[in-house]
């Protein structure tokens, strides 16, 4: 089930966007870049858990903001073209 709980602001959109589409890069960067390259493994980790941490921070911090409706067997969407935020659960 998709539930709209909300809608953020361009600014805030575009924060989550900016973190969204860098958890995406780094993902795909992980997939070629192997740990035999210590330095470059390294910073890629720890690029990796700044950025997931910094993602996790802005739905709980924007969350908490605008008391959005949660579920435990749920998480947040948001719609990038409408900045619409959506609680998606499991019927």
């Amino acid at each position: 089930m998709r539930k709209k709980v909300g809608q953020v602001s361009e600014s805030e959109k575009l924060q989550i966007q900016q973190l969204f589409e860098r958890r995406n890069g780094l993902a795909e960067l992980a997939k070629i870049v192997t740990a035999d390259n210590d330095e470059l493994y390294n910073k890629l980790v720890k690029d990796m858990g700044e950025t997931s941490s910094k993602f996790q921070q802005w739905w709980d911090d924007t969350s908490s903001k605008y008391n959005w409706e949660s579920s435990q067997n749920g998480h947040w969407e948001i719609d990038f073209n409408t900045n619409n935020i959506y609680l998606v659960t499991e019927e």
